[in-house]
């Protein structure tokens, strides 16, 4: 007879007891610490969409404008897998840090406006249901770090046609 000695992936806790097996025949184990978020686990898990690690990789390429075909081909997983992810963190993830705007006063929220460097901007379009449903995500990201500067998603016309309309006027480069 051998002995494992498991330990909870979320918590570190060793107060682990068997919780049955899966379908496959797979362990499962949970963890008996209160303070423990999960509490339920498998030490090596069939899906890879399942590992908390390939969640937290889903959600930083989500971030960083990769879209979901891509984020689902780099880590091997479902688009199904990615899509589900993002909808149940869609309530925490926003654009702008709303949390930090609702502590400051109105008078202490000034803007710096400082030479970012170079930054690329870029376009792509999908379609949900049927192609005349037409969904677009513009983004800008600053060329040498890679960090998303600004994104904006939705119809073509209500949001990205004033950027084509004005940048003759504002005399910007276009490659």
């Amino acid at each position: 007879m051998t002995f494992i000695a498991v330990q909870c992936p979320h918590c570190d806790s060793e107060q682990i007891v068997k919780r049955g097996k899966t379908h496959r025949g797979t362990q499962r184990y949970l963890c008996q610490n209160t303070a423990c978020a999960r509490g339920s686990f498998l030490l090596d898990y069939h899906n890879r969409g399942c590992l908390p690690e390939v969640k937290q990789q889903i959600i930083d390429m989500s971030l960083n404008a990769s879209g979901v075909r891509d984020t689902a081909r780099v880590l091997r997983i479902s688009t199904d897998t990615v899509l589900s992810e993002l909808k149940k963190k869609e309530a925490v993830l926003e654009s702008v840090n709303t949390a930090l705007l609702r502590t400051l006063k109105p008078d202490e929220r000034t803007v710096d406006i400082q030479r970012a460097g170079e930054a690329e901007m870029d376009e792509m379009w999908s379609f949900v249901g049927k192609k005349s449903h037409q969904r677009w995500l513009w983004h800008a990201i600053d060329h040498h770090t890679g960090a998303v500067l600004a994104y904006v998603f939705g119809r073509r016309k209500e949001i990205c046609q004033p950027y084509y309309d004005s940048r003759e006027s504002l005399s910007l480069a276009m490659f």
